[in-house]
């Protein structure tokens, strides 16, 4: 544990001394998750796969004498034995919100981490093709910083957000920021910048995204766009998504979304995504079932570049 870390647990066990002085509250919440799933496409025929997953969340929360709130927050889920993520975050009606995240945070565009489908091309990781996006809408968030300020006006909200890097250039920072509005009803709208230093000149430059989501009635539709402007051109790339969701019942939901992803590369084909999806909900039990499809998924024409997928699931949480 680097000092910076061992810094925040210390600030974190203070504050938890402090409000517990002063009607403190500590929860517990989790679930667990299984699943099954089958690839289909040229040199992809394989048998059913099964996954299990689990996860716990501890949070804290009290308020000092002086009128501000403190909270906490811990996750862990199976594949780590340590907290998956970790933050201690303080504020006030006049002040905002100040964030510090020890581990697994966000950023100013934390809002949009997930494309308005849902980051399709993680349904195809098991593929062993290259899937996904090499960008992500915000920086790790590892001993980062995030100031949400009060409401500037009626709708509107300010993040700001900085994670600074380590020495020896062992991790991505960044600084950026985003605007939300919410003025009218159903509709959400943000946008963001953010600058980001990595690694590597491919994974250094600016970055903007945004996202429209609006709500009527049963119907929920929602549009998001990322545009990666790095230092070597060919690692450039545009993201972006569209998906609509129908509630039919307040236990049935059904989604189909779509995904186009743009490489900067010469000759590189575009990426698309299309999943449909289906999930019940049954008090703490939730049952799903999703329909997915990959065209060109590795940016290329090969014949296994395209592929079909099939997908049940079943979770609870308490």
């Amino acid at each position: 544990m680097n000092k910076f870390k061992k810094i925040g647990l210390t600030a974190l066990a203070a504050s938890l001394v402090s409000v517990s002085a002063h009607a403190g509250a500590m929860s517990v919440a989790g679930g667990a998750s299984m699943n099954a799933g089958a690839y289909s496409g040229e040199g992809h025929d394989g048998g059913t796969t099964f996954s299990m997953g689990n996860q716990l969340t501890f949070t804290g929360s009290g308020e000092l004498d002086n009128g501000m709130n403190v909270s906490l927050s811990f996750i862990q889920d199976h594949a780590t034995a340590t907290f998956d993520n970790h933050s201690v975050s303080v504020s006030r009606d006049d002040f905002g919100t100040l964030v510090l995240h020890g581990v697994g945070g966000g950023s100013a565009t934390s809002a949009m981490d997930a494309t308005a489908a849902g980051n399709l091309w993680d349904t195809f990781d098991g593929t062993g093709l290259a899937t996904g996006v090499t960008h992500t809408n915000s920086a790790p968030g590892t001993n980062a910083f995030m100031y949400t300020a009060p409401e500037l006006m009626d709708g509107v909200a300010l993040n700001i957000s900085y994670e600074p890097q380590a020495s020896g250039n062992t991790n991505d920072s960044g600084m950026g920021w985003s605007v939300t509005y919410t003025g009218v009803e159903g509709l959400t709208a943000i946008y963001s910048i953010s600058d980001e230093v990595g690694t590597t000149s491919a994974l250094s430059g600016e970055q903007t995204a945004w996202k429209l989501a609006y709500v009527y009635g049963s119907i929920t539709a929602t549009a998001t766009g990322s545009d990666f402007d790095v230092q070597t051109a060919s690692s450039d790339q545009d993201v972006s998504s569209y998906a609509v969701s129908y509630t039919v019942s307040d236990e049935l939901s059904v989604t189909y979304g779509t995904e186009t992803i743009e490489s900067g590369t010469a000759g590189d084909q575009d990426a698309e995504y299309n999943k449909l999806s289906a999930a019940y909900t049954s008090g703490g039990m939730t049952v799903s079932a999703q329909l997915a499809q990959a065209e060109n998924i590795d940016h290329s024409t090969n014949a296994n570049a395209d592929l079909d997928y099939w997908g049940l699931g079943l979770s609870f949480a308490f």
